[in-house]
């Protein structure tokens, strides 16, 4: 049996200002921001509290995890109570919780609170994907999820940096200062700037058996789990950069706390080029063929990673280069799985999204670790992002018509008036 959407009433076509691109891209990039400014302080953290590797290493992946589930929460109330209720709520309690991360004693205190986080800020980062499709499909969401990197981009860029610079000056505490800082003014941008997106028409009652339901009709389409894991098993290939970067490069290699920012960064301008060419090319370029094409080529430089962080070659300079390949073709793969995934599920798009924005986290959470339990050096690192990166190719090859011979026509159907695919 196939199911049919039900009918909706269609938004006018809206053509988004800077300053709503602004607005939706600092949204998505909370998360990233409340780890990348953190990022520095990692051996500091560790020596402070008195915690091995691994477990401070968690207080990342276990944010992941925490946003993961808070997504699965969050998405369904947004589709019952609009968009705007559930962002400010969780971003409150964002500000809430980044205070008494800097007042923690002790390492078990924080990765509960830096979960419990993860867990509430993951409202901004799938309210701000449901806005979208709330308001545009195919290449048009595409294009704007590509322009959103390039916000979402300065974190990496900048947040370190940032992070660095405060924990200099005062210590690792007063980031979370920052960060709470940070989600109040979003508070303050959201209340006062950020218009309501879904009509009380289209809103989903969220009754346990509905919301079940709902997840249910996603589960089971193998095409949209398999492209909604893809922004998952993407994310992973970033986080295992992150978690592993700091003691790769400041531990192995003997970079100061300084370098270390200006290689992120470098590295961080490779994802923001990357997704810049995509919003250009998915204008003449189905998402599908754009999809495969970066996915190939990411995992042709992920085996190059490995051999240069396997023998050596180029020392500093050369594994640089290398990761700058990898995470630069990472910008044109997590908009177009998006949105191909999306399509279909406007009725019900923060659902949808939660799903996308769960496994994202999820399967970050998961990977991430791996570098540190592996040895935490630059051959592990290598070895977690090719693997991860293999993966993604699987799943497009099994899961989706992508790698079949004119199988991007598959997704040139209507949005909202397809059929359920199994």
């Amino acid at each position: 049996m196939t199911e049919l959407p039900a009918p909706q009433a269609q938004t006018p076509r809206y053509v988004p200002g800077i300053k709503y691109i602004l607005m939706l891209g600092a949204l998505a990039a909370l998360p990233a921001v409340t780890t990348d400014m953190y990022l520095p302080s990692l051996p500091a953290v560790a020596e402070d509290l008195q915690a091995s590797q691994a477990a401070v290493q968690f207080t990342l992946s276990g944010m992941l995890l925490g946003g993961g589930v808070g997504q699965l929460v969050i998405g369904p109330l947004s589709d019952r109570f609009g968009r705007r209720l559930p962002l400010l709520v969780g971003i409150t309690l964002h500000v809430v919780i980044s205070l008494l991360c800097s007042i923690a004693p002790d390492i078990g205190t924080l990765i509960v609170l830096r979960v419990l986080q993860g867990f509430f800020n993951a409202a901004a980062a799938v309210v701000a994907i449901a806005v979208i499709r709330d308001r545009f499909v195919g290449s048009d969401a595409a294009r704007l999820l590509s322009r959103l990197m390039l916000v979402i981009g300065v974190a990496p860029l900048f947040a370190p940096t940032i992070g660095q610079a405060i924990a200099g000056v005062w210590e690792w505490r007063a980031v979370f200062y920052a960060l709470a800082l940070i989600g109040a003014a979003l508070v303050v941008i959201v209340w006062r700037f950020m218009p309501e997106t879904l009509p009380v028409e289209r809103r989903r009652p969220a009754r346990p058996a509905r919301v079940a339901g709902g997840y249910w009709q996603l589960l089971r389409n193998v095409r949209f789990m398999s492209l909604a894991v893809i922004p998952g098993l993407g994310l992973g290939v970033i986080m295992s950069y992150v978690v592993g970067s700091p003691f790769v490069f400041q531990d192995q290699y003997g970079l100061s706390q300084g370098q270390f920012a200006l290689v992120f960064a470098l590295n961080g301008v490779a994802l923001v080029l990357s997704a810049q060419l995509n919003a250009s090319l998915v204008r003449k370029v189905a998402p599908a063929r754009l999809l495969r094409t970066a996915s190939v080529a990411q995992l042709v430089f992920a085996l190059i990673l490995v051999a240069v962080a396997a023998t050596g070659f180029g020392g500093v300079i050369g594994l640089c280069a290398a990761l700058w390949l990898v995470l630069g073709t990472q910008g044109m793969i997590p908009a177009n799985a998006s949105v191909l995934a999306l399509n279909s599920y406007g009725h019900m798009a923060g659902t949808a999204a939660a799903v996308i924005g769960a496994l994202q986290s999820g399967v970050a959470g998961i990977v991430s670790p791996l570098v540190g339990l592996l040895g935490g050096d630059a051959r592990s690192m290598a070895v977690v992002m090719l693997g991860t990166v293999a993966l993604t190719v699987v799943v497009l090859l099994v899961g989706t018509p992508v790698f079949r011979k004119g199988g991007w026509r598959a997704f040139d159907v209507p949005a909202d008036q397809t059929t359920e695919q199994r």
